[in-house]
C-alpha cells in the first residue's frame, strides 16, 4: 500500500540520515542503493497495511486541522494587538466620547481618552517609551564547547541558531552536556543572526548558542511576548548591524532599542482574552 510505505519510509527517516551523516567527508551525506537494500524493516500482510495508512492518515488529517484553528487563532490575537497596541484603536473613539467596539465597558474604561507626543510619535497617555530592557527581560546565547554536543539525548536541548525552528516550536535534535546559557520553558526564542527575526517558542528548559537570544515581556506572558516581537521584528531587523558575512544583532543595540509600554492593567486584560 502506498500510503503506508510513505508511513514506513517516515519511519526509518532516522536511519537515512545516521547512514548519511556516517559519509559526511565533503559536507554532503548521502545513501545509496546498498544501503537501502541492507535496511530492514517489518512488513505486516496488506490488509494490515491497509488498516494502519487509515489510522495514520486520519490521525495526520486531524493534526492538520487542529494547525489551521491554531494559526486562525494566532491571527485573531495579532489582530487584537495591533488594534490595541500598534494602531491605538480603543483611544480614538474615547476622544469623541464615544464607546470603543468589540470590546466591553469594562476592558474600554482600562484606556486614555486622549494622546501625547513621544519620541516614537503619538501614544496614548500613560504610557511611556522605554528602553528593552525596562519592557523585556532577556539573555544573549553564548555556545559551549563543540565537544559537550551529541543526539543522544545526554545533557539539555541545545538551539545553535533558527536551524531547528518550526512554525512555533524548536525539533529537539541536538544535546549539550556543558551549557552556558538557558531559556526557560515559554521563553520566545529570538533570532540574532541571520536571518534576524525568526522566532519560536521554548517547549522546556533548554541551552541557546550565539545565534538565539530568549526574551519574556515583564508580565511573564508568552503570548504577549510574541505578539510584541512579531510587530517589532521589522524594527530589530533594520537596527541589526552588518557583520563581516551577515547580519546580526547585538545585545547592546538591543538595550538601546525604544518600545512603548504596555500598563499593567491593559496587559492582564490583554492576556486573559489571548
Amino acid at each position: 500500500d502506498p500510503v503506508f510505505f510513505y508511513y514506513l519510509l517516515r519511519y526509518l527517516k532516522p536511519n537515512f540520515v545516521g547512514i548519511a551523516r556516517n559519509k559526511q567527508t565533503t559536507g554532503l551525506g548521502h545513501i545509496t542503493k546498498r544501503d537501502l537494500e541492507n535496511l530492514e524493516a517489518a512488513y505486516p500482510r496488506l490488509p494490515e497495511q491497509r488498516a494502519i495508512a487509515h489510522i495514520l492518515g486520519t490521525l495526520d488529517d486531524k493534526i492538520e486541522l487542529n494547525r489551521q484553528m491554531a494559526q486562525t487563532l494566532e491571527s485573531i490575537a495579532r489582530a487584537i494587538f495591533k488594534s490595541w497596541f500598534v494602531d491605538f484603536d480603543p483611544v480614538k473613539p474615547k476622544m469623541e466620547g464615544k464607546q470603543p467596539e468589540g470590546m466591553s465597558e469594562e476592558v474600554a474604561a482600562l484606556f486614555p481618552d486622549k494622546f501625547v507626543e513621544s519620541e516614537l510619535g503619538m501614544i496614548p497617555e500613560g504610557g511611556e517609551v522605554l528602553k528593552f530592557p525596562e519592557e523585556f527581560d532577556f539573555t544573549m546565547g553564548q555556545s559551549p564547547p563543540g565537544s559537550s554536543y551529541n543526539e543522544y539525548f545526554n545533557g539539555v536541548p541545545f538551539y545553535q541558531g533558527s536551524a531547528d525552528f518550526g512554525q512555533w516550536y524548536p525539533t529537539e535534535r541536538i544535546y549539550c552536556t556543558a551549557p552556558t546559557r538557558f531559556a526557560n520553558k515559554g521563553d520566545v526564542l529570538f533570532s540574532v543572526r541571520a536571518p534576524v527575526g525568526d522566532m519560536n517558542i521554548a517547549l522546556s528548559d533548554c541551552a541557546i548558542g550565539r545565534g538565539l537570544c530568549c526574551i519574556r515581556h515583564k508580565s511573564g506572558s508568552t503570548a504577549l511576548t510574541y505578539l510584541y516581537l512579531t510587530n517589532t521584528k521589522s524594527v530589530m531587523e533594520h537596527n541589526a548591524g552588518e557583520g563581516a558575512v551577515f547580519k546580526s544583532l547585538s545585545k547592546k543595540q538591543l538595550t538601546m532599542l525604544p518600545v512603548v509600554s504596555i500598563p499593567d492593567v491593559i496587559a492582564k486584560s490583554f492576556i486573559k482574552i489571548v
